[in-house]
This record gives structure tokens, sequence and C-alpha cells, in this order.
């Protein structure tokens, strides 16, 4: 095996996707396998671990204006097939990721997207403008489902009206494609999806984590910092594979599928379920090269279907 444990098999197979359609500026990724905010820090480190070029996409930490400790500690805890964060967006802020980051980006043959986060509309309108033509930086994810925050994050996502506003905005404001990353706290998120794609939306990541809590019985005191927080990895998937099955039929945008994917076949089970693309995001705490081992898997399982394009997967479970 050559290239980071790639065996060839995914060279018979159509992997592109593309998360832009007709958009001004294309984000065709070589195969639908991306990181997860959040999980991958900014890829840095894993640049030197196996090559990032292999991936279809990575997506940044999350960035805002300013930068931010994030919550007090302890911010992590272990769940049953899961894990529970309430890191709170620490990050270096714009000027930082700018200066230092996206030049390395910008040496990479993968693309970058880069996860934003404001507390107001205006904040999220000013990271898209001072990102817009910053070398290194193809499109954004604009995140509003953040779970660990008083202010900004999930407080936009949860209102189809104040999602709109906000993605709206960005679009104005830049050139970039725009990923809208919605939550899964909601009752129906269909009503959202729409909204994000009738207010300029290119693409939507589905979802964020899902809002749960663990209490140790020995200190009677929750886990987390804060006394709720976001679960994420397998316990999950089943919850967003729905999400995502309900979104692909409502809006016709690309969406990404992110949520407990661990394995190729998870991966495909997204794929069919109507995703375009998927994101890992927890597995890689686990097993650092867990993006490509995905990929590797579905790969095979696509030519092991005797699938030419991978795009012939998408939605092929709707009937």
């Amino acid at each position: 095996m050559t290239d980071g444990g790639h065996d060839g098999r995914g060279d018979r197979v159509d992997m592109r996707v593309d998360l832009a359609p007709g958009w001004k500026r294309s984000l065709v990724l070589r195969n639908p396998v991306m990181t997860a905010s959040g999980t991958f820090s900014n890829g840095i480190e894993f640049s030197r671990v196996f090559d990032l070029s292999r991936l279809g996409a990575i997506v940044s930490k999350g960035v805002t204006l300013k930068p931010r400790r994030g919550n007090p500690m302890p911010r992590i805890a272990e769940t049953p097939s899961g894990m529970l964060n309430s890191i709170g967006f620490q990050n270096v802020g714009l000027r930082r990721l700018v200066r230092d980051v996206c030049p390395v980006w910008a040496t990479w043959d993968t693309p970058v997207v880069v996860n934003v986060l404001g507390d107001t509309v205006e904040e999220f309108a000013t990271l898209a403008r001072e990102l817009d033509g910053v070398p290194g930086v193809d499109a954004l994810e604009i995140n509003i489902s953040c779970p660990n925050l008083d202010v900004g994050g999930m407080e936009f996502g949860q209102d189809p009206a104040a999602a709109a506003e906000v993605t709206a905005a960005v679009a104005q404001a830049t050139t970039l494609p725009v990923i809208v990353k919605l939550t899964p706290n909601v009752t129906d998120i269909v009503p959202l999806a729409r909204a994000v794609e009738e207010a300029g939306a290119q693409a939507l990541c589905v979802a964020n984590s899902v809002l749960g809590m663990s209490i140790d019985v020995r200190t009677r005191r929750p886990r987390t910092n804060r006394p709720t927080a976001g679960l994420t990895g397998p316990a999950i998937r089943p919850i967003v594979l729905r999400l995502v099955w309900e979104t692909a039929g409502a809006v016709s945008l690309p969406v990404i599928g992110c949520g407990g994917i661990a394995t190729g076949r998870d991966a495909a089970e997204f794929l069919l379920a109507g995703a375009c693309a998927v994101q890992v995001g927890t597995a890689t705490f686990r097993e650092p090269l867990a993006p490509l081992r995905v990929l590797e898997e579905l790969e095979s399982y696509c030519a092991d279907q005797g699938v030419a394009s991978v795009g012939e997967l998408v939605g092929a479970a709707r009937g």
C-alpha cells in the first residue's frame, strides 16, 4: 500500500463531488470525505502524519474575530459510544489565523473550509469579508449551531429567520462558497434548511452535536463545566442520518453529513440517505488516521458494488 495507505481500488471509481454547483467560486472535491471542525485542529499537526491531499477537504477549527480562551475545565466527558464536549470555541482569532495558518494552507493541494462563528450578524459578515480572497481559504462553514455558548451559535440556528439573516449577510460579504452548519437541536430541521437555502447558502452541513449531559454520582455534579454539552460520536449517528434524510428531501442544495461516522459503510449510509459528502470527527480522537481509513473503505465499497461514480450513491436509498 502506498500514498498513506491507499490501495488504488478507488482509482476505478470517480469519487469527485461538487459542493457549490453553479457558484462563482467552485468547490469540487476529489472525494467526499472531509474532516469535521473542532476535531482536526487546523490540520497542520495531521499533515505530519499522513498525506492530506488524499482527503476531499479539511474543515478548520472554528474561528472568531478575537481570540477566545474557551470554557473552563472540565470540558470533555466520555459517554457510551460517544463523548460530551464543551470547549467553548477556543481559538487564536482571525488576525493570527490569517497571519500564521492561512499561508500554510495555501501550500496544500486540498481545499480548506474555514468554520466561522460570530456573536452577531455583523460579526459573521465581517469574518466572511475578511477571509474573502485570502490564499488558502476555499470556502466558509457558517457555525450557527454550537451548543456550548451563551451568545451566538445555536441561538441563530434554532430560528429560521435568524439563520436566514446570518446566511444572507455572509453570502453578500463573500465570493467564497457558503456552507451553513445546522443544529440537530430543533423539532424540525426542514424549515431551517429551506430558510438558509433561500438566503443564499451553497451547501448545508448536517449536523452539529446533540445537546446532552452526564452527572458524576460521586460528586453529584455535572461532568462538564456547563451542565449541558455537545454529544458526538457513534451514539448520534442514527439521529443525524435521519436529519440528513429529511434535509436532502427538502432542499436542492448539496448536503454534507456529519455525526458519528467512523467507517466507510457509515459514510456510504449517509450518501445513500442523500448526502453528497461526509465529515469525520470524533473518530479521529481515538484514531488520527480515521478519515483516511473511512475514505479507503468507501472506495472499496464502491468498487465492490460496481459503482462507476460515487454520485450514483447519493440519495439511492430514497427509491
